[in-house]
């Protein structure tokens, strides 16, 4: 069997504070590269365009089970953004989005990947810079 070592399997999780709906600090303490963040959505390892899809028309296949990324920068803030790339579960219990950037309580996680976030923080702050673009 084949594993991916994740890219953020060296880092540790910066700590965070929830409030709300949102996590209001950045994770890195500064913002994110829009273009870097961009590319990572496009990538298929982080799964994005999986499930989504968005204003993206060079990709051919995009996903159709969860909303469409086209506006999120309207219909959430920055902070809201952060949350739900950190731990969508934290709004949805029953949610199929990956918890991004949380280790701890997940159940069925590969070998490979147990004890390791999918994304490491920065890469977190880049498509929160991303998606905040994306306004209709």
């Amino acid at each position: 069997m084949l594993a991916l070592p994740s890219v953020a399997s060296e880092q540790e999780l910066r700590p965070y504070v929830i409030r709300g709906d949102s996590i209001p600090e950045s994770l890195t303490g500064v913002g994110g590269d829009p273009a870097r963040g961009r590319a990572l959505v496009l990538e298929r390892t982080s799964t994005c365009i999986l499930c989504h899809s968005g204003p993206f028309p060079e990709e051919k296949f995009q996903g159709d089970l969860a909303p469409n990324l086209a506006g999120s920068g309207t219909r959430w803030s920055v902070s809201q953004l952060r949350l739900r790339l950190v731990d969508a579960s934290r709004l949805n219990p029953a949610t199929i989005m990956p918890s991004y950037y949380r280790v701890d309580g997940l159940e069925r996680v590969a070998p490979a990947w147990r004890g390791k976030p999918i994304l490491d923080a920065e890469q977190i702050e880049d498509i929160v810079a991303y998606l905040a673009t994306l306004r209709e």
